[in-house]
């Protein structure tokens, strides 16, 4: 799969997030990524990670289990799939008529800030989420 540019910069900051990420929650001794997932995810993809949160009920599409995405892709946590998904970027649930349910968090994260501040912020939230996902498989 090809990267754009906005892309490839986003998986960049993901990959020197995620290699900073262990050490920051070591001397925090709190768990950014489930503290943002709980905030932002678990209304729809449940506490556990399943797909049972409770919006479920009001949603054309179940939301995906995230606890099964790296045995859905033989074994491996599909990292940049998922940032693409999170970020707005991949085309991944889109419906019929372009839409999708799920929030494009890219765009939100960094709203109320400028750039390039804003890129930063919503390339730190994705990192820690993804970072907390890639935990939480089965």
């Amino acid at each position: 799969m090809e990267m754009n540019g906005t892309a490839s910069v986003s998986f960049v900051a993901f990959t020197v997030l995620m290699l900073t990420g262990a050490s920051s929650f070591s001397q925090t001794g709190r768990d950014l990524g489930k503290i943002e997932y709980e905030r932002s995810c678990a209304s729809c993809h449940g506490i556990s990670g399943t797909g049972d949160g409770a919006m479920r009920a009001h949603l054309v599409r179940p939301p995906a289990n995230l606890t099964m995405l790296s045995r859905w892709n033989g074994g491996v946590f599909p990292s940049q799939g998922v940032w693409e998904t999170i970020e707005g970027s991949a085309s991944v649930g889109m419906g019929p008529h372009g839409s999708r349910e799920m929030p494009v968090w890219g765009q939100i994260y960094g709203r109320h800030l400028t750039q390039p501040a804003a890129d930063w912020y919503a390339a730190q939230q994705i990192g820690t989420l993804i970072y907390y996902l890639a935990r939480i498989q089965q």
